[in-house]
């Protein structure tokens, strides 16, 4: 059961390695009205089980911290995620948005019982490199019209990791709540739709199956799968492999010709990537030894 629970949640990691390469080829779509499409999609999946087992209706009553945080967290991240491809790099913006591994990881340190240690630091230093390095694109020459879209990415990361640790605090709530954050979002992102932005419907097939897609993967199917595998399966094994999703994510989008390969990009990656994975040293560690031999694992904890 835990096992595959695990497997489940994982799903989503490659789910979201999809979700810069779809929102490029959504085309000029705005953010509130791309959110908007994408959620009503997304709530879609989750009603066809309620619709079918009614009794499960009840796991949508839940108190108002818990529809403010899903709300807040699906709803902010995406539409700065939306945002921050529309007005930088898909590439650049997608690995500093994906700086949330990194942030949820130094975050768990200073949570009770946790304490923050040398590679949590360390870690975050190598993230921050990374991100200065993506930025820095001329050398350390600062490109000024991509700073809003720079900004934007940061704080996707952090909006991301903010709701991914309070959620902790609400680990009996039902997966069917997620239907519910979705329908709100949805209806949030219309309203906002229709007081600030211009309608663009997508443009041709591509564009049409490219929404399609964020609402049934990375902005759907993604949430209810991540949910599913925090609550049930093995969180620290789901919380290691999230940092695939930054090299996924990019190595997608350069083989679908929405960037370009480079050395500084290699480098960025390598550095977010491996700063994560340093950070999470921690969370790697006691799982492998978890698999010891209680006097071997004795004596690997005693030298460390």
């Amino acid at each position: 059961m835990r096992a595959r629970a695990t497997l489940i949640g994982f799903t989503a990691i490659l789910m979201w390695s999809l979700l810069a390469l779809f929102t490029a080829a959504s085309g000029a779509v705005p953010p509130f009205q791309l959110s908007a499409m994408c959620f009503l999609v997304a709530t879609a999946i989750g009603a066809v089980p309620l619709l079918r087992e009614p009794r499960r209706l009840s796991g949508l009553r839940q108190p108002l911290p818990v529809y403010a945080l899903g709300i807040g967290g699906l709803f902010g991240y995406h539409f700065l995620y939306f945002t921050a491809l529309k007005n930088a790099p898909p590439v650049d913006a997608g690995l500093i948005a994906y700086l949330w591994p990194l942030f949820i990881v130094v975050g768990s340190a200073l949570l009770p019982g946790e304490r923050l240690r040398w590679h949590h630091v360390a870690g975050a230093v190598m993230g921050l490199a990374g991100t200065v390095l993506i930025v820095a694109r001329a050398g350390v020459t600062f490109e000024a019209h991509y700073a809003f879209g720079y900004a934007i990415a940061f704080l996707c990361a952090l909006t991301w990791s903010s709701y991914s640790l309070v959620s902790r605090r609400f680990g009996t709530v039902p997966t069917d709540a997620v239907t519910a954050f979705c329908l709100a979002t949805a209806v949030l992102a219309l309203i906002c739709h229709w007081f600030i932005e211009t309608t663009v419907w997508p443009s041709g097939a591509t564009q049409w199956l490219a929404v399609l897609c964020l609402g049934l993967g990375p902005v759907g199917g993604a949430f209810y799968v991540w949910d599913y595998g925090v609550k049930h399966g093995d969180i620290q094994v789901l919380g290691a492999s999230s940092y695939a999703a930054p090299l996924l994510s990019t190595i997608v989008l350069v083989a679908s010709g929405y960037g370009e390969a480079s050395l500084r990009i290699t480098i960025a990656c390598v550095l977010i990537s491996g700063g994560a994975a340093l950070a999470a040293r921690d969370m790697i560690g006691r799982r492998r030894r978890s698999r010891m031999p209680a006097g071997a694992a004795g004596r690997e904890a005693g030298a460390q």
